[in-house]
């Protein structure tokens, strides 16, 4: 049955298991299909890959075929594991380039088992590598006569006492190059070409063959052949999202819902790097896309690259004046491009440093560069020394259009925004970050201190339900202006920690001393956010947590971030009634896993998230883009992810 074949009739089964569900609950109590679906519970294979010393092989790619295909790359330790395998028998084999292909090993997989197995490569020998290259070449005429060497059968001749055989000692004597060597040749010729047609006397010859382009012929082949044999992995994504300020409004027409359509792509590129492609799509009164790409060079490595693009577009097909104000033709575009090198000097000193060009069709200057260097020092095995230097460019709005992939969702534009005064021009923020931060390793915890220092140029703020005339739904659209410059200083101090196997939890507190320079040009914001403006200096106390736990009996697994502090601004009736000035953000995101909706290797999982975070958390944003944020909505966002 081909794969196709088994898809299709894995969803017919699933609709049907769901629409027969009620009636066989009323008349089977004792939950026979429950128990059917158990017995029919997939396996997995794991293992480790070896050289012939014993040595782990990393980037093996290995394959089980049975049932169903599936395949596994071996990590830095030579482990692997192939799961979601239906019950059966499976012929398990590895690659890998410059290593002899094992021989293959027949595993048996039962339901809801778990088998190992352990392969051995064996290194192929450079003696393998002889200076004559064999290519196919054209021939003219009946087919070749047997040589001397071989019989009239087509057996090899046998070799007499004393015969040289320095020529075919190294030769592959594999069974499929004996069946080559020993098949009847047509017009297609086994032939070998000798060194001398590479260099020498007849290097000068016209015809003879170019040796560098034979090798990037060959390696062009050999990037062909990985590309399409690696092991794609990859997720989509049907994902509702909405926004609400009450409950109420959640279940009302004006909770601003869109749809969103995901998908991500990756495979390794060799054994040594990663690609991935996103590309995500929303349709609504704002219809908007992103696409995306990166390449990452795994770790060890002297040089690690993190090289990336993305583009994005947003459209907006509403009424809202004030949406359109700042959009002349109706849509809005935003590109990026970043390099990065993670350079290890020396096995005690690693610098980090590169950039990030970004470049936004809405900003009077639309191209903007953000640098950045930073020097990491380990002085003993738990101990890290490291500072970091940034210049960091905000667009307004650029959350909108490059969203990080951070906690795992990735959503295309969804809000308009526009300028607080009408006819002034959107103005970026520039952000100039020094930091120096010291880390401790003890036991299965990490300590922190740092401590930093700023200073921002045209610090942006977000207010969300302001009400002018044309304004949209406080949901649906927000209004940025600059609050002026701002110079901070502080330090902070956290831990994180894995505690009982299960749970994965981080604190961190800091203390901020800031103070804004307010513009003269303040008066809007001054009137519906008074708390964003200030010329007196200021502390900051700040408290952010972070806690992701996993339950492996019902496989599901829940992440929590959360912050506290006194320096979220406020809206002007929250500062006319004097409500205290401690504000709080989170983000809630709970996925459960659907074993009876997998098939093959692919995995279900559901997803449920509900925050009123704005940005995602950078190291070197300024202190202030979370904090002047005024009433933020609730968002919530909730559907299917397949993983495969």
């Amino acid at each position: 049955m081909s794969a196709h074949s088994r898809m299709t009739a894995a969803v017919v089964g699933g609709l049907a298991l769901l629409c027969l569900s009620a009636p066989l609950a009323a008349q089977a109590p004792e939950a026979r299909p429950v128990a059917h679906l158990a017995s029919m519970a997939a396996g997995s294979i794991e293992g480790n890959v070896q050289d012939e010393k014993g040595a782990p092989v990393a980037g093996a790619m290995i394959s089980a075929l049975g049932a169903t295909t599936s395949f596994a790359v071996s990590d830095r330790t030579g482990r692997f594991e192939i799961r979601s395998l239906s019950p059966g028998a499976y012929l398990v084999r590895a690659h890998l380039t410059g290593y002899v292909a094992s021989r293959g090993q027949v595993i048996e997989v039962r339901a809801s088992g778990r088998v190992s197995s352990s392969i051995a490569l064996r290194r192929a020998s450079s003696t393998n590598t002889v200076s004559s290259y064999p290519v196919l070449a054209a021939g003219v005429g009946a087919p070749a006569p047997p040589s001397e060497t071989e019989g009239t059968s087509g057996a090899a001749a046998p070799v007499e006492p004393g015969t040289d055989t320095s020529s075919t000692k190294n030769d592959d004597h594999s069974e499929v190059a004996w069946r080559l060597r020993h098949a009847r040749r047509a017009i297609l010729k086994d032939v070998e070409i000798p060194d001398d047609v590479f260099g020498g006397e007849e290097a000068d010859d016209p015809r003879a063959f170019d040796r560098p382009s034979l090798f990037a012929v060959e390696g062009l082949s050999r990037l062909a052949t990985n590309f399409f044999t690696s092991p794609f992995s990859g997720q989509v994504n049907l994902l509702t999202t909405g926004s609400f300020d009450s409950p109420q409004q959640l279940f009302s027409g004006s909770n601003f819902a869109h749809s969103t359509a995901y998908l991500a792509l990756g495979a390794p590129v060799g054994a040594h790097a990663d690609w991935t492609a996103r590309a995500a799509l929303t349709q609504g009164d704002i219809a908007s896309w992103i696409v995306a790409g990166e390449y990452t060079t795994r770790a060890p490595a002297r040089h690690r690259y993190d090289v990336g693009l993305a583009y994005s577009t947003q459209r907006y097909e509403g009424g809202n004046f004030a949406a359109l104000r700042d959009v002349t033709d109706g849509s809005r575009n935003a590109g990026s491009l970043y390099a990065f090198d993670t350079f290890a000097i020396t096995p005690l000193l690693t610098l980090s440093y590169g950039g990030r060009y970004s470049r936004y069709d809405y900003l009077e200057g639309r191209s903007l560069l953000s640098p950045r260097v930073a020097l990491t020092l380990a002085p003993g095995e738990h101990f890290r020394i490291g500072t970091t230097l940034s210049s960091r460019a905000t667009a307004p709005g650029a959350e909108e259009f490059m969203p990080r992939f951070d906690n795992g969702i990735w959503l295309p534009p969804q809000r308009t925004f526009s300028s607080l005064i009408a006819g002034e021009p959107l103005q970026a923020e520039r952000t100039n970050h020094v930091e120096f931060e010291v880390e401790r390793d003890i036991a299965s915890a990490t300590v922190s201190v740092r401590a930093f220092r700023q200073h921002v140029e045209n610090q942006l703020v977000t207010l969300f339900g302001v009400n002018t005339p044309g304004a949209p739904s406080a949901v649906g659209h927000y209004f940025v202006d600059n609050a002026g410059l701002v110079d901070a200083s502080g330090f902070a101090a956290g831990v994180r920690a894995a505690l009982t196997g299960r749970f994965h939890g981080s604190v961190e507190y800091s203390v901020t001393r800031a103070r804004v320079a307010s513009p003269d040009s303040a008066g809007l914001l001054l009137l519906f956010a008074p708390s964003a403006l200030g010329t007196e200096p200021g502390q900051i106390h700040d408290v952010s947590t972070a806690i992701e736990t996993e339950v492996p009996e019902t496989a599901t697994r829940v992440i929590v971030l959360y912050r506290v502090s006194n320096g979220f601004a406020r809206p002007a009736k929250a500062v006319a009634a004097q409500t205290p000035a401690l504000d709080s953000r989170f983000d809630v995101q709970v996925r459960q896993s659907l074993p009876f909706m997998d098939f093959s290797s692919a995995k279900w999982e559901m997803l449920v998230a509900v925050r009123n975070f704005f940005r995602e958390t950078a190291t070197d944003q300024s202190i202030y883009d979370e904090l002047l944020v005024v009433r933020p909505p609730k968002r919530i966002v909730g559907g299917l992810t397949l993983k495969f």
